[in-house]
């Protein structure tokens, strides 16, 4: 059904409120007592509403005021307005982890997943067993529209700062390293520059292009580099890396989380490369909702793995 502002701006919904507690008193001064308004201010309503529904509404009898049929029609969707319109504006309930049933979406890049996932879900098991993650590919271009229309509850990646009605905070702050197989490639940290552009790269792009911050640093000096592959995924990087005579330069955090894992080498990179933060970013309107907030918070706490 199409909504009919123009309508509905004519209208005093606090009628409405009126007319329920004429309806459920079948009494003026009862009514004027249920809601907090005086006699005089009650049977003022009631007027307005008769005009409004070209309808008397409630009669007086014998007994008491009896309401028409027509008011007797409007009980049940009358009833069910308000309350719509009840749980529509009031206040956030208050969130338990122990007993929530709840799914939070995420734009997450895989860089970010590998370290924050394993702890985040083994602290959802053991403290909110019932709360659920569904992770999206982050799209830094994309974020604040997923934001705005509800597909995202929260991003996490690298992002500039967002519109009046975006929040952002800084979880880590990260310097690059280099990750490569000492054994492949003959290296040992720290390395060259000459030795850094002998061997072909990767790179990890989630805008499809191959070219990266390295690439802009590199040029500034007048060298360049071999890209063997670009991937939008960060966690394929250590595969190729062990099986292949190929250097990856990587968020440091994430690079010797690799490099321990896998067996593999890290050395600072021999190019000067800005550090990056590592936010989150979410909707305003998000910022007071007590399960969003426990969201941030709970990740806030684990950052530390990131």
């Amino acid at each position: 059904m199409r909504i009919d502002h123009v309508h509905l701006a004519r209208l005093d919904l606090n009628l409405l409120v009126a007319l329920d507690a004429l309806l459920t008193e079948r009494s003026v001064t009862r009514a004027a007592g249920r809601i907090g308004i005086s006699q005089s201010a009650m049977s003022h309503a009631l007027g307005r509403l008769r005009t409004t529904f070209s309808d008397e509404l409630l009669t007086r009898g014998p007994d008491g005021m009896r309401p028409t049929p027509r008011a007797l029609a409007l009980i049940e969707p009358m009833q069910a307005a308000l309350a719509q319109i009840q749980r529509i504006t009031a206040p956030p309930a208050a969130f338990d982890p122990d007993t929530a049933d709840i799914t939070f979406t995420l734009g997450i890049p895989d860089s970010t997943e590998v370290l924050l996932m394993p702890n985040l879900i083994a602290h959802l098991q053991a403290r909110a067993p019932g709360v659920k993650l569904l992770l999206h590919t982050v799209d830094r271009h994309r974020i604040l529209d997923d934001l705005d229309s509800g597909r995202v509850d929260l991003g996490i990646g690298v992002f500039e700062q967002g519109q009046t009605h975006h929040k952002r905070r800084i979880l880590n702050k990260e310097s690059y390293l280099c990750l490569f197989n000492a054994d492949l490639v003959g290296l040992e940290p720290p390395i060259s520059l000459d030795d850094y552009l002998r061997f072909p790269h990767l790179l990890t792009s989630l805008v499809e292009s191959a070219h990266g911050v390295v690439d802009d640093a590199l040029a500034k000096i007048g060298r360049k580099r071999v890209i063997a592959l670009t991937s939008p995924r960060f966690s394929v990087m250590p595969f190729v890396v062990r099986q292949a005579p190929v250097i990856a330069t990587m968020h440091s955090r994430l690079a010797r989380f690799f490099a321990d894992s896998m067996g593999l080498t890290v050395s600072p990179a021999p190019v000067d490369l800005p550090d990056v933060a590592i936010s989150m970013i979410w909707h305003v309107s998000s910022d007071a909702v007590p399960s969003q907030r426990w969201l941030r918070e709970t990740i806030v706490t684990l950052r530390r793995t990131m």
